[in-house]
């Protein structure tokens, strides 16, 4: 009976590290990636209030403040991101992504890891829910099934057959998938989402829905 309170003490204890624990990794995520950018906009915001000092020593003051500092830095990158996204949508944007993209390949390792994240990311951002299907492949056996995602499908060009581009995203590093082409009929169309789909890769599996149509039939692509 002396023991009790000392169990329920650890009990307690680990029920709030388990909850705790993903809003420490959500926010270490989040801190990370607003460091990051502020560490790449610094530079360009000091410079700015390096030139404005002579003339605007007020403002120059404001923006090297260390909040503001920080803040205005990572909306700088933001926007400059931004701003790629809208050229890569013109002749002139594409062709400097382009130019980028042939001095990166001249970089073995560098080309690689390159590759690999674009890869990913460009399955991620498909323009529409139909091009990044989430389903299940016989894989590596017929009695075992592993995620995939729907990139585009193909014809055969000998039978016609309806075939399926499926990114096999591995665990935890979903960028270091693979793409198999699987016959559409051998598919497994589920209802989960592509974040509830990565979530379920990154975390080992621990981390999903509690139901996924394992055992429904195979249906014709839509």
């Amino acid at each position: 009976m002396q023991k009790r309170p000392v169990t329920s003490l650890g009990r307690y204890l680990i029920i709030g590290i388990i909850t705790a624990a993903p809003l420490a990794v959500t926010w270490l995520i989040v801190d990370f990636l607003f460091g990051q950018l502020s560490r790449i906009g610094r530079p360009w915001v000091s410079a700015l209030a390096n030139a404005l000092a002579p003339e605007q020593p007020l403002l120059s003051g404001w923006l090297q403040n260390e909040t503001f500092l920080s803040v205005l830095a990572a909306v700088l990158i933001l926007g400059a991101l931004c701003g790629l996204g809208w050229m890569t949508t013109h002749v002139v944007g594409r062709w400097l992504i382009g130019a980028f993209e042939r001095l990166i390949g001249v970089i073995p390792v560098v080309d690689r890891i390159y590759q690999a994240a674009k890869r990913f990311l460009t399955v991620a951002g498909g323009a529409g829910e139909s091009e990044r299907r989430v389903v299940l492949i016989n894989f590596p056996s017929p009695e075992m099934k592993t995620i995939g995602l729907v990139t585009r499908t193909l014809r055969d060009k000998a039978t016609g057959e309806e075939l399926a581009a499926v990114y096999i995203p591995t665990s935890p590093n979903p960028t270091s998938g693979y793409i198999e082409i699987v016959p559409v009929g051998k598919l497994t169309f589920t209802d989960w989402t592509f974040d509830q789909a990565m979530s379920f890769v990154i975390t080992g599996g621990s981390n999903a829905p509690d139901t996924i149509a394992y055992s429904v039939p195979p249906k014709t692509a839509e």
